[in-house]
């Protein structure tokens, strides 16, 4: 998969015959969506996932593009509120309101991932103030999509967390049945459990991990997509001990001290940022 496709279809070599066998969970999109609106953090706004230009992408982006192709040319707005590093009640005080005013036919919805990795956080009370965030996103958008949290048994750090997540991933699932919404269950995405499905700073998914989700997203929402998402990955060479140790080393040295110094200094990677997409508008 190229990372640095913007058109989905371009960026997988399975052939569409072969791929649109997988199963659309959730029974799909409810209507026409014509108007998209994208709400949490640095994963939604595809951090870990350049353009040729630098902008960055993300599975959101990507699967705004797999609605685009299902409408004429021109008809679908997109709107992307994400912002790196923002926890819960950042995301239901800022994005949360303005997804409501956008008035879109589906939401996206992926928030608390930064609350879980709180030291000290409980899961129990992050998925209650989510789940009072979803409630008012179903009492004014037709389709809401929310999303579980990954299955980080392969990941360094994050792998002592698995049990939180797990957690939290339950709460997911029991919302999305209590209100009505799709699911785009990323623990059973056995796919991006490979390293190549991760950025260096092994927080983050690669362009190839976010191309994967946008595809697993659109099959929730009903849509052919052009590759299955749990495609194999090709061979890899096979790496040394050493190497693996170096690597790690540098990981550590570039991306998790810097991470660590800033939750002690109480600074988020997202301070000054602002959503990358804030108006609905076409692709």
């Amino acid at each position: 998969m190229a990372e640095d496709a913007m058109d989905v279809r371009k960026a997988s070599p399975a052939s569409a015959a072969a791929d649109r066998t997988g199963p659309v969970q959730g029974g799909g999109a409810r209507g026409a969506i014509e108007r998209y609106v994208a709400v949490g953090d640095s994963f939604t706004e595809g951090v870990g996932d350049p353009g040729p230009d630098g902008t960055l992408l993300g599975w959101a982006d990507r699967l705004a593009v797999l609605l685009a192709e299902q409408r004429p040319a021109g008809t679908l707005r997109y709107a992307n509120l994400a912002v790196r590093g923002r926890l819960l009640d950042q995301i239901v005080a800022e994005q949360v309101p303005r997804a409501v005013e956008l008035a879109p036919d589906l939401v996206t919805f992926c928030a608390g991932g930064n609350d879980i990795l709180r030291p000290g956080s409980d899961p129990d009370d992050v998925a209650a103030r989510y789940e009072a965030a979803v409630v008012r996103l179903r009492e004014a958008v037709g389709t809401v999509v929310v999303c579980t949290g990954f299955d980080t048994r392969g990941v360094p750090v994050l792998r002592h967390l698995r049990g939180k997540i797990a957690t939290y991933t339950a709460h997911v699932r029991a919302i999305a049945d209590r209100h009505d919404c799709l699911v785009l269950d990323l623990w059973s995405l056995r796919s991006v459990q490979d390293r190549r499905a991760w950025s260096a700073d092994r927080l983050h998914l690669s362009g190839d991990g976010h191309t994967r989700v946008a595809l697993r997203a659109g099959q929730v929402l009903g849509l052919e997509v052009p590759a299955d998402p749990d495609q194999p990955w090709p061979p890899e060479e096979q790496r040394s001990a050493a190497a693996s140790r170096r690597e790690t080393v540098m990981w550590a040295r570039e991306h998790l001290v810097p991470w660590i110094g800033r939750r002690l200094r109480g600074e988020s990677s997202g301070d000054g940022v602002e959503p990358k997409r804030p108006e609905l508008l076409p692709l």
